[in-house]
């Protein structure tokens, strides 16, 4: 392919001069090591030809593996002349006067360039596979960072500087087509790679400039292009290209849902607010499905081989699942409170069961932290709905998990208090301001902390509802900057049955 002139002024001048010196060291080397043996075997030792033979044979063989094909060669005619001027009769020339060394002599020749060859070879292929495990590490590590990033740094942004340092690129650049920016990364500036980046993510296109080692590649999700990515550096084989496209894809898509959701917050003292909630909770629907077809994707194409990797995968795989579960869940009662239509199904039962099970639907969520369950002793029975109980202690729990650091404990403490179990849930939070307290309880409201947080601002709201249906109550105890604690109370069983 010609050189495009978008790359003309900026083409790197990559240095020659080490790597052929690096060359001709090595082809200097192997000579020497011909001219060793040669001399050993000549005026040292006096071995016979057949001795010379395998001694010149091992040598080439051992040029071959270390160094490679072209040092191989050059110590293979080397051996060949010194093997027939110094051990074939006439000895001190290279005429040969025998007709059978003529034989062993093409035969020589002849084995020692196609053990270079299968020798180079074999090394090829160990570079080959090394380079293609190696590219496996590095996209499972991208698309860890991506699928798990939480950042208040530019996503599109963030997404091209992650690549960039995986990877080791010198430079890279991620347009995207929704919002027209252009997001360059990386020690070098190519700004004239602008261009580039608006064809391929108008007409999906593939630019590839070996020269200027610089590769432009569409972003696709769906089928349709909804950015480009531009790279420069030691590029990639096209099966990771197309890896890393669907990587950005899953990123932005992902940003996408996040941004959806937060909409909220600007829309929640309009008309439109109940559109935007229901647009935001299909783009959360649809940020699991993403990061499902991502893991399923690699797990069928094979680019997966090592067990460990595969696990995490089928793990993310089941994670979103469950999240998808959950989403659907909370839908519905959503509908239900929104309608006035809660519909109980209590009953008298122990309240730890309930507390684990809150507990095990965010098992992702708590991975790695720290929650600390202290129960008053000898607990009565509470009459409650049990999933609905288990939905609204979750909302709790979250609320604690996301808005408070990840070094942080979670303390869940329960006790009676007359007719009734209290329930506490605190955490080490930035708190809530003062000037929203009237607020945390309201539908669809988010306060100044959600910032850079995914959600629809209604589980305080359900849990409430959920609270209220049964009879109990849920308050904030007290807040600081320090952490909150909130309170959730459910009412004791009626001894012989609920009423």
């Amino acid at each position: 392919m010609a050189t495009s002139p978008y790359f003309a002024a900026a083409r790197r001048r990559r240095p020659a001069g080490p790597g052929l010196v690096r060359a001709a060291v090595q082809v200097i080397a192997s000579l020497a090591i011909v001219a060793g043996i040669t001399f050993i075997g000549y005026r040292v030792i006096r071995v016979n030809a057949t001795t010379a033979g395998f001694a010149y044979l091992v040598a080439i063989l051992a040029v071959a593996s270390s160094w490679g094909l072209v040092e191989s060669l050059a110590a293979s005619l080397a051996a060949v002349l010194c093997f027939n001027f110094f051990f074939l009769p006439p000895l001190l020339t290279l005429t040969v006067a025998d007709p059978q060394n003529w034989a062993a002599l093409l035969a020589f020749l002849a084995t020692s360039v196609i053990a270079s060859q299968l020798s180079a070879r074999a090394k090829q292929r160990t570079r080959e596979a090394l380079r293609r495990q190696q590219d496996m590490e590095r996209l499972y590590a991208l698309s860890r960072s991506i699928l798990l990033a939480h950042t208040e740094e530019d996503v599109a942004h963030g997404i091209a500087r992650q690549i960039a340092q995986v990877f080791g690129f010198s430079a890279a650049a991620l347009y995207d087509r929704s919002t027209g920016a252009i997001h360059h990364t990386g020690p070098e500036d190519v700004p004239e790679i602008d261009d580039r980046l608006h064809e391929a993510a108008l007409k999906g296109t593939l630019f590839r400039d070996a020269d200027a080692e610089t590769v432009v590649t569409a972003i696709r999700l769906g089928g349709e292009p909804i950015g480009a990515l531009a790279l420069r550096g030691e590029l990639p084989s096209d099966t990771v290209l197309q890896a890393l496209a669907n990587l950005a894809a899953i990123g932005l898509e992902k940003a996408r849902a996040q941004e959806a959701a937060n909409r909220a917050d600007a829309a929640r003292e309009s008309q439109d607010l109940k559109s935007t909630l229901l647009d935001a909770l299909a783009h959360e629907f649809k940020t699991p499905l993403t990061s499902m077809k991502a893991a399923t994707s690699a797990l069928l194409s094979g680019v997966v081989a090592e067990p460990r990797a595969r696990q995490d995968l089928i793990a993310v795989v089941n994670e979103e699942i469950d999240q998808l579960n959950r989403l659907v869940t909370e839908a519905v009662h959503v509908a239900r409170i929104e309608a006035g239509d809660i519909q109980l199904d209590r009953a008298r039962q122990p309240l730890p069961p309930i507390l684990a099970a809150s507990l095990h639907t965010l098992e992702s969520t708590i991975e790695g932290r720290e929650v600390k369950v202290d129960l008053e002793p000898d607990l009565p029975e509470v009459n409650v709905d049990g999933d609905l109980t288990v939905l609204a202690l979750r909302q709790l729990l979250d609320n604690a998990l996301r808005y408070s650091p990840r070094g942080s404990p979670i303390t869940l403490r329960a006790a009676r208090r007359e007719q009734h179990v209290v329930i506490r849930v605190s955490d080490h939070g930035p708190g809530v301001p003062l000037s929203e307290l009237s607020r945390i309880f309201d539908k669809f409201y988010r306060g100044s902390n959600a910032r850079g947080t995914y959600g629809t601002g209604m589980g305080l709201a359900i849990a409430r509802e959920i609270a209220h249906a049964q009879g109990g109550e849920i308050w904030l105890e007290k807040t600081s900057s320090e952490g909150s604690e909130f309170c959730f109370s459910l009412p004791i069983g009626a001894e012989g049955g609920a009423p």
